[in-house]
């Protein structure tokens, strides 16, 4: 086992490292930011902004400084709002956090059992109900999703409220949006695996010795089909994090989704740069802990 964390650990760095190097290399790509942030203005002034913010130094320069101040743990400092990246990014983390928890956590709590009925029920009504939901959150874009919503139940019905940050009312649409396509995922993954769980000579000796069928569905083949589904839940949490920056846009919410959306168009370098390695960081940690998570439920992979 400690080997395995060892190996996972390594692997980690290097893929940090690597990000760092490419979201360096895609942001430079997009233009110049003086440009933007100085069209107006004379050209001596937007040759002193151009080295305020370093950017007339070579690009291996600028490479070489912005490697250095990472391993410092120092993101640089906002072309757009002239603080430090990390406080641009911390006042807005929270706002995206109360979205995307309980997203996740209602992606979870109505997939895993939908997929355990819709493998019980199958050629039934509900297992065909289910299969009805699983090709439309997985075909349906996250950003049409959520304007369609807002159309209906803010423009038509006038229930619930359209965009921003408020009550527990301005959490209904958003919520519901970003979690609909996972829904649909881990639901079919759960799915194939109970499947598959549900026809093995375990499983029939369980209701042999008379093993109630709750505890042999719920207990038993649950626990061991939940084994690739834990992996995909540890990867789709990173399409909450990128799925975040359009549901976050439709609707008007001030969190790290938008605020990135918002600094790509101003070619903001440094809080696109940062944005990108934390939510890098974090989805490397979730990964690992789904791995351990496996490595438990599995002592084979140990």
């Amino acid at each position: 086992m400690r080997a395995y964390l060892i190996r996972r650990f390594i692997e980690a760095f290097i893929t940090i490292g690597l990000l760092a190097v490419m979201i360096f290399l895609i942001t430079r790509l997009t233009g110049d930011p003086v440009a933007l942030m100085a069209a107006e203005q004379a050209m001596a002034d937007r040759i002193r902004l151009t080295e305020r913010l370093g950017l007339d130094q070579p690009l291996s320069v600028q490479f070489v400084r912005f490697i250095s101040d990472l391993v410092r743990g120092d993101l640089g400092t906002s072309f757009r709002f002239g603080e430090p990246v990390t406080e641009v990014i911390l006042g807005r983390l929270g706002n995206s956090l109360r979205m995307v928890i309980p997203s996740f956590a209602l992606a979870i709590g109505i997939s895993v059992p939908l997929g355990v009925v819709a493998a019980r029920r199958r050629g039934k009504f509900m297992g065909r109900v289910s299969s009805v939901v699983a090709v439309f959150g997985i075909a349906t874009p996250n950003f049409w999703l959520g304007l369609m919503l807002i159309f209906i139940f803010a423009g038509l019905l006038g229930w619930l409220p359209s965009s921003r940050m408020g009550g527990l009312s301005h959490y209904v649409l958003p919520v519901i949006t970003l979690a609909t396509a996972f829904v649909a995922g881990i639901m079919r993954l759960v799915r194939s695996s109970m499947l598959e769980e549900l026809s093995t000579e375990y499983v029939k000796l369980a209701r042999t010795k008379g093993t109630p069928e709750r505890l042999v569905v719920w207990r038993h083949a649950l626990r061991n089909s939940l084994l690739p589904a834990v992996a995909f839940i540890g990867a789709s949490f990173s399409g909450f994090v990128t799925g975040s920056v359009s549901v976050e846009t439709v609707f008007a919410w001030p969190g790290v989704g938008r605020l990135l959306y918002e600094s790509s168009v101003q070619r903001d370098f440094p809080v696109v740069q940062g944005i990108i390695i934390i939510g890098g960081l974090l989805i490397v940690t979730v990964t690992l802990i789904t791995d351990i998570i496996t490595a438990w439920l599995d002592p084979r992979i140990q």
